[in-house]
């Protein structure tokens, strides 16, 4: 057993799995505060609904985001001690901010929404919810800033060998996080889409199902109501057609957004990173044209053994310098020059235990680098093109009765997660052999950072108790996993009267009455 190995294994398992709770917190939020508003100005009754019971399925999620990611702060000091004895200087303002300004607003004001449904004025309470709402974006900011200095370290000098901040305004500023920023929300507002549209697609289908909602002559809806089922009348109707066709049309735009901001970020990429972008393309002579599919032995190390089958020529020069002619140095080209600049061994250290000396390996795991790319634009296109398709079979108020369509609408909804998720490992695991990547533009520079993984792990903690961890955590989160879907599960499938339970209470007169326990949201 490898320490070093497990470590990684550990601190990517849990961070992947924490950032499924985060796009959907992030997205699903913006979303919820947008149809509180237009409920505000309207006060028309579908919104309240969309608001209520969308919200509550953002706090479940929100609740398993805050357990999980609280597990990523320790893992620093516990697992990667050299790496935040080497980093703390200049992660301490990023995190301390995150952590001090912008989650306690987000927790703060998201309290006073879940419990000030009655009493805190209408304004104030739609109040709360937006500073909740923008301070999870301003935390989801600090912590891209922090990892954005990792893929492209700037604003620091190096005194005993350790990088000190002087300069917070280039840190903070880094082009690589006002990339990566907006490209992550844009990703976040992806899921929230998928996720209105899968679910509101299972309602409108049960509505057919049980008969509540007919179709016409011509093919419109026509909307009906069951009186013994609590929530199930033409209301009912419009809140699940507006949330899907809402889900669709945020889809498609986030979608654009990430190819705009992604196609950004990559040009950036080629610079910082420029081994991190040959692999992904599988590019490994000098060229400019894009591999579409490549076989062979794509994790060689020397990438000899791998050939392009499909490729578009052109692409992959407008993808790093935004025409089609310039050449783009491929993984041969860049291995010499990778070992001229950071050496062909690792340093004889300490710090590297039984790994000082060995051979870098300059070029990261290819099949990730390469199939997490694809798979990044592959499952977010796949999200967008079922939203398309989601608004055209909309048109005319439902949605066809096949059940088949129903399901493959609900599983849409995994689509933009495997995105976010395959975009990620990508991220991280091709910024490989270094822990903190080095800035090119530093290149024979005396106060070049720059850290390699190898030297990173905490040097006290054993392979032994590494794995120990890992397999509580992974039984740990196994668990919440569970806990999570039951609860999402079980607030779908009853639907708006799940979150507001006055729909199922009446007045002798037959009116709903309004439930006067701040509690009956919250729990």
């Amino acid at each position: 057993m490898d320490a070093l190995e497990i470590a990684r294994w550990q601190f990517g398992i849990t961070t992947v799995y924490h950032f499924m709770m985060v796009p959907l917190t992030i997205g699903l939020g913006l979303v919820v505060a947008v149809m509180q508003t237009i409920w505000f100005r309207t006060r028309r009754p579908e919104y309240l609904r969309m608001t209520k019971f969308w919200g509550k399925l953002f706090l479940i999620n929100f609740i398993m985001g805050v357990a999980t990611g609280l597990v990523q702060e320790f893992q620093f000091g516990m697992a990667w001690s050299e790496y935040s004895r080497f980093v703390g200087d200049v992660f301490g303002a990023p995190l301390a901010m995150e952590a001090l300004l912008a989650f306690f607003v987000e927790s703060t004001f998201l309290g006073l929404w879940i419990f000030g449904w009655k009493l805190l004025r209408p304004g104030l309470h739609l109040t709360a919810l937006w500073c909740a709402v923008v301070g999870s974006a301003i935390s989801a900011y600090f912590i891209i800033v922090a990892n954005s200095w990792m893929q492209h370290p700037v604003g620091v000098t190096v005194v005993n060998g350790h990088p000190v901040m002087t300069d917070a305004w280039a840190v903070f500023t880094n082009n690589t996080a006002l990339v990566a920023v907006p490209h992550t929300l844009l990703g976040s507002l992806g899921v929230a889409g998928a996720f209105l549209l899968g679910i509101s697609w299972y309602h409108l289908w049960q509505r057919r199902r049980d008969g509540i909602d007919t179709v016409g002559p011509d093919g419109r809806v026509v909307p009906g109501e069951n009186p013994e089922l609590p929530g199930r009348d033409r209301t009912d109707h419009r809140v699940w057609l507006r949330s899907l066709r809402i889900g669709a049309v945020v889809a498609m735009l986030s979608f654009a957004g990430t190819a705009v901001t992604g196609d950004i970020q990559g040009k950036l990429m080629f610079v910082q990173q420029p081994m991190k972008m040959a692999a992904a393309e599988a590019a490994c002579h000098d060229g400019t044209s894009f591999s579409v599919l490549s076989v062979g032995d794509v994790g060689s190390k020397d990438c000899s053994n791998v050939s392009a089958v499909i490729e578009i020529p052109g692409l992959l020069s407008f993808l790093a310098h935004g025409d089609f002619t310039t050449n783009v140095k491929g993984v041969n080209s860049l291995i010499p020059q990778y070992q001229a600049q950071y050496g062909t061994n690792l340093p004889d250290n300490p710090i590297y235990g039984d790994r000082a000396g060995e051979a870098i390996q300059d070029v990261p795991v290819m099949e990730v680098t390469y199939w997490g790319f694809r798979m990044m634009i592959g499952f977010g296109g796949v999200a967008a093109l079922a939203a398309a398709v989601a608004l055209y079979l909309t048109r005319k108020g439902t949605v066809p009765r096949a059940r088949w369509l129903m399901r493959l609408a609900v599983l849409g909804i995994l689509a933009p997660f495997g995105a976010n998720a395959a975009g990620w490992i990508f991220t991280e695991m091709g910024r490989q052999p270094f822990v903190v990547a080095p800035n090119p533009s530093m290149a024979g520079s005396f106060d070049q950072v720059f850290m390699f993984t190898a030297a990173a792990v905490s040097p006290g903690v054993s392979a032994g108790e590494l794995l120990t961890s890992l397999i509580v955590f992974c039984v740990v989160y196994a668990s919440l996993m569970v806990v999570e879907v039951r609860l999402l599960w079980r607030y779908t499938r009853g639907g708006v009267a799940s979150a507001m339970p006055e729909l199922a209470e009446k007045h002798d007169d037959g009116e709903h009455k309004q439930s006067d326990d701040v509690l009956a949201f919250a729990y």
